[in-house]
């Protein structure tokens, strides 16, 4: 193991001595943190994978390297006041390093823990009593047949480490369609300590709660929102969600408040949550906490032109320990919606035309290959009507994406 950094070898600053900001991979969250920080007068570096990638091409401080490479992870880190995250998926040893070398780390590994893997977030969340699925860990057939004996089939698996937008999730009717996860428990992987079994909830829709969360312990929170899902990927969010009862808006981003407390998140935390129906007439509607992220996510992209203080410039706020800015809304309603690639990859024209036929709208493209499915940018439009809003910007993402041609 090489020695520790010399403590002498500073970290870089801007002219006034603003600080710079580290993150950790090159994706579109930390391609999208640019703006905000030119605005606030901090700089922002990523560690990107690729020359190319989402952030370098926007980012001048980029130097290339892997989240996984603990040398090329620690000499970035030495040029940084702060270090954040694109993703969750750097290594438990890469950031038990930085810490151990005093790398400040918005979130901690304490926390990002429980982003990271799903059965440690199950534990905890349960632990401090958020409702949640009913859920258990499975590390053989018998324990798959004993979960769903209690919550019948079919049942909802999940690989505790590395899944996303749906990949890592099977909805099974029996043990033997996870025969082949349940031979890789115990061995090194992200089944390694089991397979997370959940209940299939009868939601009605699905919600999100977005708070921002500082080490000094200001917290801020925006507006609960509706996120649409079309085969796993989330193509629309509203917000705010609509017709949401009070009640409910109120007590799920308490406790999405309380989360980023008891875990000591710092930065922007998403929790994705089901909306269950009434139990009863006269009951209000409840709500179960389905997943974590720990930072800016795809269910705060409309607040970059909906909120007075969008997630991104909140973020770096959040983890430099600045004052948090104010999360209100700036009109009634205000809808994303996600561009996925399509089968042409000219989008050039298609971005020029649907700003010509709607000024009002604002498109967002991440800089990366089209691929069939993939998330490449998203459109938000605010409006005073969600229909109009609604309307507007899942046009303007189909025709970018070339769904339609009209």
């Amino acid at each position: 193991m090489s020695a520790r950094p010399d403590p002498t070898d500073a970290p870089r600053r801007t002219p006034g001595g603003f600080p710079v900001v580290g993150v950790i991979g090159g994706g579109q969250l930390a391609r999208m943190m640019q703006g905000p920080a030119v605005e606030l007068g901090v700089q922002v570096s990523v560690l990107a994978e690729a020359p190319d990638a989402s952030a370098a091409l926007v980012v001048p401080s980029a130097p290339v390297g892997s989240h996984t490479d603990l040398e090329a992870v620690r000499a970035f880190a030495r040029q940084c006041d702060v270090v954040t995250f694109d993703h969750e998926h750097v290594p438990a040893d890469v950031l038990a390093a930085l810490q151990a070398d005093g790398v400040a780390l918005h979130p901690s590994p304490a926390a990002l823990v429980f982003a990271q893997d799903k059965l440690a977030m199950r534990e905890r969340l349960a632990a401090f009593g958020v409702p949640c699925p009913r859920w258990a860990r499975a590390r053989s057939g018998e324990d798959v047949e004993t979960f769903a004996a209690t919550v019948g089939w079919p049942v909802v698996a999940k690989t505790p480490r590395g899944g996303y937008d749906g990949k890592g999730v099977r909805v099974v009717h029996g043990a033997a369609e996870l025969a082949d996860w349940l031979a890789e428990v115990a061995t090194p992987g992200p089944l390694a300590d089991g397979v997370l079994l959940e209940e299939r909830v009868a939601f009605s829709r699905e919600l999100a709660v977005l708070v921002a969360r500082s080490p000094s312990g200001q917290a801020a929170a925006w507006a609960v929102v509706e996120t649409v899902q079309t085969d796993g990927i989330c193509t629309e969010v509203l917000a705010p969600a609509p017709g949401i009862d009070p009640g409910l808006a109120a007590e799920a981003t308490a406790t999405g408040l309380r989360i980023a407390g008891e875990l000591g998140v710092t930065g922007v935390l998403a929790v994705e949550m089901f909306e269950v129906p009434a139990a009863e007439a006269g009951s209000a509607p409840a709500y179960l906490v389905n997943e974590l992220a720990m930072r800016p996510h795809n269910s705060g992209h409309w607040s970059m032109d909906g909120a007075v203080t969008g997630q991104f410039e909140q973020h770096l706020r959040a983890v430099l320990d600045l004052p948090l800015g104010d999360p209100s809304t700036r009109a009634p309603w205000t809808v994303m919606a996600n561009v996925l690639g399509g089968e042409h990859d000219e989008l050039y024209s298609a971005y020029r035309h649907v700003m010509a036929r709607d000024p009002g709208l604002k498109v967002h493209l991440y800089g990366k290959a089209v691929r069939p499915g993939r998330k490449i940018g998203h459109v938000n439009v605010s409006a005073r009507s969600l229909t109009d809003a609604r309307t507007r910007a899942t046009h303007a993402a189909d025709y970018i994406a070339g769904a339609i041609d009209e």
